[in-house]
């Protein structure tokens, strides 16, 4: 039983780094303007993403294309500006933290 607390923990140790340099990454690239991750704001939430995107097996490679290029019409009229700027390192982080928040 100790060993399997020890593996949480250290899986843990391993996650945390992740999902907070994500977040920052969002807080950099300035997604969080306009989306967060249980409410919508401007765009979904970050959970919606992920929920209707959570069954397509490109949905990494189509996020990180919406990403890059912007695009309108999915969720409303309101248009998502492009983020072309971002590294594919810091985009890939940024998809596979949103894509974790799949319920």
């Amino acid at each position: 039983m100790k060993t399997y607390y020890l593996s949480a923990l250290a899986l843990a140790l391993l996650i945390a780094p992740t999902v907070q340099a994500s977040e920052e990454l969002a807080k950099k690239y300035n997604c969080l303007a306009c989306h967060q991750a249980d409410k919508k704001v401007i765009g979904p939430s970050y959970q919606e993403v992920a929920a209707k995107y959570k069954s397509q097996a490109d949905a990494p490679a189509l996020l990180a294309d919406k990403i890059k290029k912007g695009g309108v019409g999915v969720w409303g009229q309101i248009p998502m500006p492009p983020n072309a700027t971002v590294p594919d390192e810091d985009l890939k982080a940024l998809v596979a933290w949103i894509m974790g928040m799949a319920k």
